[in-house]
């Protein structure tokens, strides 16, 4: 496996931008939208703890952890939200895609689609990964339905496995992908994002 290192990803309308400090303004307006912070099962950050929620991020950059991006809705020219790879292990050719949020007005839409799209296609057939893992917290229905509607499998579920930003501990879901799963899922993701801009121009 490759080492993975910052790189813009384009297509579908958005480009995913490597994270960094000009993107504060942006993330906390992106959070604004709905007030997502408010969600106790996430890690979206309030407006004064974004800086500190970026420089987290690069921190696991730098430690070659994380792999961070902003996500840029190109018809806005706006900043939507952010993703990630991160528990990145080289050694088996192995990284998890995660800490993904959009602002309200995004949210089911073509974004995260789009986003997953250039985040497996770099991850499978540049970095060379052999599986990508996913995974959220038990509560966060959205995103459990979001991961299984990619085609990813469930691995299973670890019981009060991580903090939330609140003190409590979470069970976490676990889902994955293997690079012989890989085209089909990249299939379906396509026809997905074709058959949703045949309706847009509808």
């Amino acid at each position: 496996m490759i080492t993975p290192l910052p790189v813009t990803l384009e297509g579908n309308g958005v480009r995913l931008e490597p994270l960094s400090n000009e993107h504060r303004d942006g993330l906390a307006a992106a959070a604004g939208d709905g007030r997502l912070w408010e969600l106790w099962y996430t890690s979206v950050p309030s407006p004064g703890l974004t800086a500190a929620y970026i420089a987290d991020a690069l921190a696991g950059q730098t430690a070659g952890t994380m792999l961070p991006w902003a996500v840029r809705d190109l018809s806005s020219g706006t900043i939507a939200g952010t993703t990630r790879y991160h528990d990145i292990v080289r050694e088996i050719d192995r990284v998890e895609i995660g800490w993904t949020w959009y602002g309200k007005g995004w949210q089911r839409s073509h974004v995260n689609s789009a986003c997953k799209l250039l985040l497996l296609t770099h991850a499978f057939e540049e970095l060379g990964c052999k599986v990508v893992g996913l995974r959220t917290d038990n509560f966060n229905f959205a995103s459990q339905k979001a991961i299984e509607a990619l085609g990813a499998k469930k691995d299973g579920v670890i019981r009060h496995h991580y903090a939330r930003r609140d003190g409590t501990a979470r069970d976490t879901v676990l889902y994955s992908i293997l690079v012989a799963e890989w085209p089909d899922v990249k299939r379906h993701l396509a026809l997905r994002l074709a058959r949703g801009a045949r309706g847009q121009s509808g």
